[in-house]
Formats: structure tokens, sequence, C-alpha cells
């Protein structure tokens, strides 16, 4: 049985990544921070749908590097790694505050990073290995208004690149989804009418939907899929590329 921790299993990217991996006859770790309830309803439904398979919640702030030992100390088994937690700070970079960039910082990068030090290992000893990022357009188009943000999602790009050589010969992936605009909570801070005209400036004509990003973390987790790493896919509608 394949065994694969999600990072940010809460959100609406994370618990469709689950519904889908679930369907696929995975056993999941499901990490939330502070949305226990979602991510009771989402365990409560997977354990209910997919009897033969285990399903642990576990629960870590990923704004604080300390907690990395309580999460790492708490998984066994282990084939693949998806970090779809995520947040930004919409506004002008020069109104930034330096601990609202730390914490996106740490949330996104420092955790993840230090996180995979501690769970090389135990991907090396899988059959598979797979780690899998959700990252952004904006980590390579850039945006105004996210400077902090696209920043730290064009690191994320610019890590997978470089690591993806270490593991290699570990039988290990690691790559970058990158989403364009989602339909998602995370968007809810913009009206309907800013999200429409986001939507007419993609060709496609709309946002994404969760489940077209999960699709792309399903099919980089497949067998086949062991001889692509080092990459950031596009996962866009044609928008900003």
């Amino acid at each position: 049985m394949r065994w694969a921790l999600i990072l940010g299993a809460s959100g609406d990217i994370g618990s469709k990544i689950a519904n889908d991996l679930a369907a696929q006859g995975w056993s999941l770790y499901l990490h939330y921070n502070n949305s226990y309830e979602k991510v009771k309803r989402l365990y409560d439904k997977l354990d209910s749908e997919y009897s033969k398979q285990e399903f642990l919640i576990m629960q870590s702030d990923m704004s604080k590097i300390s907690e990395i030992d309580k999460l790492t100390n708490s998984v066994f088994s282990l084939d693949a790694v998806i970090f779809a937690e995520g947040t930004t700070k919409y506004g002008l970079f020069n109104q930034l505050k330096m601990e609202e960039f730390d914490e996106m910082l740490t949330m996104q990068l420092r955790y993840p990073l230090f996180l995979l030090q501690k769970l090389e290992e135990k991907l090396a000893r899988s059959s598979l290995g797979r780690i899998v990022f959700i990252g952004s357009v904006y980590g390579g188009y850039g945006s105004a208004m996210e400077v902090g943000y696209s920043t730290i999602k064009g690191a994320l790009s610019a890590f997978v690149k470089a690591y993806s050589k270490e593991i290699a010969s570990l039988g290990i992936t690691v790559n970058v989804v990158a989403p364009g605009a989602v339909d998602t909570r995370m968007n809810n801070m913009f009206s309907s009418d800013v999200k429409e005209q986001v939507a007419e400036d993609i060709p496609m004509g709309k946002l994404a939907q969760p489940d077209q990003i999960s699709y792309w973390v399903t099919c980089l987790l497949a067998d086949r899929a062991e001889y692509l790493t080092g990459q950031t896919i596009y996962v866009t509608g044609g928008w900003l590329q």
C-alpha cells in the first residue's frame, strides 16, 4: 500500500488531491493547521468510502520550523509528499511588513525544504519516491501587488531544479505544478467583478477548478512519470504564457 503526505489537505486543492489519490488506492497523511473541522470531514468521507485504506490526520503549524519534528515523528511508510499549502499577502511591496513576508517564507519555503531533509531517507526507501509542490504562474511571470508571493514561488522552481540533481540517483523525483488563476477560497479576497476581469484575460475564458490542478499531481505520481524531474509545469489555460 502506498502512502502520501499531503500538506494543506484541508484546502480546496489539497482536499481534491486527497480525494483523487484515495480513489487510486493511496493511504494518506492529511495535514492541517487550523482547519480541523474541514480535514475531519475529509477524513470521515475517505474512511467511509475506502475502508481498506488508512487515513491519518496530522496537525502542524508550518509557520514554525520548530514543529517539523512533530510531523516527521508521526510519518512512517512514505512514497510521496505533496505541498498544497499556501497563502498570499496582497498589496504594494513597499507596504509588505517583514513579519508578513517571514510568515509566507517559512510556510511555503523554509518549512517544506527542511521537512524534506528529514523525509528524504524514507522517500529513498520507497519504490516510487515523489515530491510535488503546488506553485504558481507568478513564480515564473511575477505579479505586481504580490511581489513577496511571486518571489517565494519562483524560489520553489529554482529549488526543484537543483534538488532534483541530488536525489535522482535515489529514485526520487521533485516537480512543481504551477497553476494560474484557480477558483479557490484563497481568491475569495477578490470580488466577482475582479475575477470576471481575470477570466476575460485567460485564453480559456475561465478560472481553473481544483480538480484540473489535482489531475497533474496524480500524473506526476504515476509509475511512468519516473523520468520527469526538476520541472515546473504551468497549468494556466494559456494565461500569462
